[in-house]
């Protein structure tokens, strides 16, 4: 097939075409995240369930689902925030199945990076989970035998001569030149594109000729809502940590950053810093233990800096939005290395950011389908093939991300700097590798770049407090023999080039001190720190209570919030959740709480009570339960 793709008014056309050019072995290569065409991916797995002699195997990552909150008061909170979400979003079927162990023989699921934390207990996705980097997805896909890909995309008015492969050119943008390889002979490989008009059309390497499909389906029926992803709260840790890490990138410099709290917290520090220096520098001074903790970099930005991140999350455009993201670069390799002494280009040819692939908040979509075309092309999208490596083009990468700093998260870390982030122990996956492990050793590879990790220094489960810095650990993600720049709320330890022994004084000095005297008695045992090794005292005052004060003049003057960019949260439910939040916590351990509990139960709600009451249904209790439900929770909100 050359030239136009056969365009289908019909989901269902387009399925019986495709079957009728490969037959009953598909093997399907779909984007991670935001780019899934669900409603040709719901008919296709229909027809799998429905003909057992369909063999559909399915290669793709992050397939997105909605949260199912649990029953009870959770439920009542959560279902008018997922109504309004939600309620236009065609779920995949195949997750749905797969949630319930229901898959049928004839359908195979792998994918490379799982929604964080929803499949642990899951043995069917972990078992078809591939570990894999995300800049060798396509080929490991092209190893599978891929047959089909397909995915949403964007066009402009009603024309459809081109397309843009928009939120997700991450991996299609390199497999686009074998399909068109594959009609003139060879290994043949269907692309289906499916038209969302709610997409933004997104340029650079993902602006590309319709041909470039087999197949476009233009179903007005099919339209579906994006999956959004709402902001979370920013909290203490995630603002402490961020203010630590702002103070480490460069004027000039280059920056990634990931999906989460800690992006739009790290987004939010660098505002604060250009937008208030002063306040800045003295929240990350009244942070700091000592003077070595100090922030490097507090001054605003003149030159800007240029995003070069797999994921163009919202932060970034924030960042633009504020003067931060500014600095531009050029597809030229002379006109890089001329703007790198100070002699920019033309402005109409250089690009602020190049992004692998996008998911956010659903104002984050509006927003940039609101732009003109020529400002929506400052954010060109290109495939993770480009972004998250220096091959292939290295010259010209290399002059574009000057100062780079590769921010991202990890979940523990040990004491001698090796990180996890995607694994326990026991096996089970968390998410993926991503792009992680890519961006922390193209800090090493690139002069004057950095990797930045920001690791929380304890969790909770179960109402007892644990450290993430730990002595070892069963599985890593980043080797330690790649550690760079570790962060938690409680400092920055730079480990690059250090022995040891000396990493392990500097992680000590970022853990939390209720648990400093434990690691410490392990690296003495191993002989890895000497017998008489002390923690400095400036460092021995980690506690959350220290953080808390030096975050409060700011967060009273209003320079920190918890939604620095908003939330899809109404005033009322950003109450409930602080309160659910509470609640939780003390029921998690009853015996300890009961006290509180059986106050809580003797009390009836108060007239302040009433609108957070009436929004969780609670508002004349017709139940025990229901009774209950409303003093607990009346009882949680009086904390205010």
């Amino acid at each position: 097939m050359s030239g136009a793709p056969v365009i289908h008014t019909r989901v269902e056309a387009a399925v019986d075409a495709l079957l009728s050019e490969t037959g009953n072995e598909i093997v399907l290569g779909l984007p991670l995240g935001l780019g899934k065409p669900n409603p040709f991916v719901n008919a296709l797995y229909r027809r799998a369930v429905e003909d057992p002699k369909l063999k559909l195997t399915i290669l793709t990552a992050l397939t997105l689902e909605a949260p199912e909150p649990d029953p009870g008061l959770e439920t009542r909170f959560m279902g008018p925030i997922l109504e309004r979400l939600y309620s236009g979003y065609e779920p995949l079927a195949y997750a749905a199945d797969r949630r319930r162990g229901a898959l049928p023989a004839n359908v195979q699921v792998h994918e490379f990076f799982l929604q964080p934390g929803a499949l642990l207990a899951n043995s069917q996705a972990q078992q078809a989970y591939l570990s894999a980097n995300y800049t060798h997805a396509a080929r490991d896909l092209l190893d599978r035998g891929v047959n089909v890909i397909a995915q949403i995309v964007a066009v402009e008015g009603d024309a459809r001569d081109r397309v843009s492969l928009s939120c997700n050119p991450d991996v299609a943008a390199d497999l686009m030149p074998l399909v068109e390889a594959g009609r003139r002979g060879g290994r043949r490989i269907h692309a289906v594109g499916q038209i969302h008009r709610s997409l933004p059309y997104m340029y650079g390497p993902a602006d590309c000729p319709a041909s470039a499909f087999d197949h476009l389906i233009d179903d007005r029926d099919a339209h579906f809502t994006l999956f959004a992803t709402p902001r979370r709260p920013v909290d203490s840790a995630d603002q402490a940590a961020a203010l630590h890490i702002a103070g480490l990138v460069p004027d000039g410099g280059t920056l990634q950053i990931g999906i989460g709290s800690l992006g739009d917290a790290v987004s939010a520090a660098l505002i604060l810093r250009h937008k208030q220096p002063d306040v800045f520098a003295g929240t990350q001074a009244g942070l700091a233990a000592d003077g070595s903790q100090h922030a490097r970099e507090t001054r605003p930005f003149e030159q800007g800096l240029y995003g070069c991140s797999e994921m163009f999350v919202d932060g970034f455009l924030q960042l633009y939005r504020a003067g931060v993201l500014k600095r531009r670069v050029y597809d030229d390799l002379d006109t890089q290395l001329a703007a790198n002494a100070g002699r920019p280009g033309p402005r109409d040819e250089g690009v602020v950011l190049h992004g692998g692939f996008f998911l956010g908040p659903p104002d984050f979509y509006t927003a940039l389908c609101a732009m003109e075309p020529e400002e929506r092309a400052l954010f060109p999208m290109a495939p993770v093939s480009q972004v998250n490596q220096l091959y292939g083009g290295e010259a010209l990468r290399r002059a574009q991300r000057q100062g780079a700093r590769f921010i991202n998260n990890g979940i523990m870390a040990t004491l001698m700097g090796a990180v996890v982030s995607d694994q326990l122990e026991d096996g089970r996956v968390i998410s993926g590798v991503g792009g992680q492990y890519n961006f922390v050793a193209q800090a090493h590879a690139l002069e004057g770049a950095r990797s930045i990790l920001m690791v929380r220094a304890t969790r909770t489960k179960d109402g007892d407090v644990r450290s993430n810095i730990v002595w070892n650990y069963g599985h890593v993600t980043i080797p330690r023999h790649l550690r760079d720049i570790i962060v938690t709320e409680y400092g920055a330890a730079d480990l690059r080039g250090l022995s040891d022994r000396d990493v392990i004084a500097a992680m000590l000095n970022i853990a939390d001190s209720r648990f400093q005297p434990g690691l410490l008695a392990q690296a003495k045992k191993a002989g890895k720190i000497e017998p008489d090794y002390d923690i400095p005292a400036a460092f021995r005052n980690n506690r959350p209570e220290r953080i808390e004060a030096a975050l409060a003049p700011a967060r009273k003057s209003g320079a920190l919030k918890p939604f620095p960019f908003g939330s899809e949260f109404t005033d009322e439910e950003l109450r409930l959740a602080k309160a659910l939040r509470h609640l939780q916590a003390q029921t998690r351990s009853p015996l300890r709480n009961a006290a509180w509990l059986a106050g809580a139960l003797m009390r009836k709600p108060g007239k302040d009570h009433e609108a957070a009451l009436d929004r969780m249904d609670l508002g004349r209790p017709a139940s025990l339960r229901d009774h209950a439900y409303a003093r607990l929770l009346a009882a949680a909100l009086s904390r205010d």
